[in-house]
């Protein structure tokens, strides 16, 4: 894995450009990999500067990474910026969709194997409600989601799909048209499940037009952790291997990169 030295100055338009330039000119997108807390980092700071805020990147690179490799990334969002994660979500977001994703940049969550049964029959009780109630930002939900350990959390989502004879997150992706229950349903999903949540995300990315921003930062990021786990939910779920699935809908430097980081070697 290449390491980068971080300038001096920063600039969230020479960083989109980087990224572009890493992912379609010639060549460059073989030299242009970050370590991973630096490029957390980046693809923090681009989701929240660029257009229309993508809720989306900040949820995974805060719910879907082990506590201490959120920190360092942390760590490097200051050091590469001179801001707080914290700071720039607050200021880039308005709302209930800030009092979530603050919520959840803002934690250091436990990563702990104890699980309390009882606390988890209650609390699926507490999220049922607020849920039926459309109160999606409700303090309670936003305490659950963003506090509770991932085992704590995936005891009570169990629980909410035995009591309810539906999966939560399923509750959730059928809220049209709302960032807040998008969100929180993806942050479930990372906590929870993150290689069924990065299936999904590819499938969407690979059947709608092709969503080039998704598609990379997920196989980018996924290379070294979860990627063959994925590979095999995708095949399993859609009876086609992802690297065919790319190969079809991807062209030239940006699919061989792709492809070598799935383990192809041209």
């Amino acid at each position: 894995m290449a390491t980068i030295v971080a300038p001096l100055e920063h600039s969230a338009a020479e960083d989109a450009q980087a990224i572009r330039e890493a992912v379609k000119g010639p060549g460059a997108m073989y030299r242009w990999i970050p370590e991973p807390a630096d490029r957390d980092a980046l693809l923090a700071n681009i989701a929240l500067r660029k257009g229309k805020f993508n809720h989306r990147v900040i949820v995974e690179v805060s719910c879907a990474r082990h506590p201490e490799e959120f920190l360092a990334a942390k760590r490097a969002y200051i050091s590469r910026y001179h801001h707080s994660l914290e700071e720039d979500v607050a200021s880039h977001t308005t709302g209930a969709l800030r009092k979530l994703v603050v919520a959840l940049v803002g934690i250091y969550r436990y990563d702990g194997d104890e699980i309390d049964e009882r606390l988890a029959e209650s609390e699926a009780e507490t999220l049922h409600y607020f849920i039926e109630e459309n109160a999606f930002n409700h303090d309670e939900i936003i305490r659950i989601v963003s506090t509770r350990s991932k085992k704590q959390l995936l005891a009570t989502i169990n629980r909410y799909k035995h009591n309810y004879g539906i999966s939560i997150t399923k509750t959730l992706a059928r809220i049209a048209d709302n960032d807040v229950a998008d969100a929180l349903c993806a942050a479930i999903r990372c906590l929870t499940d993150q290689t069924k949540y990065y299936e999904k995300v590819l499938r969407h990315a690979l059947h709608n037009r092709t969503d080039e921003d998704a598609l990379t930062r997920v196989i980018v990021t996924q290379a070294e952790r979860d990627l063959r786990q994925i590979k095999d939910l995708y095949y399993k779920r859609n009876s086609e291997p992802l690297e065919a699935a790319v190969a079809k809908e991807t062209r030239g430097h940006y699919e061989d990169f792709l492809l070598a980081l799935m383990g192809i070697q041209y």
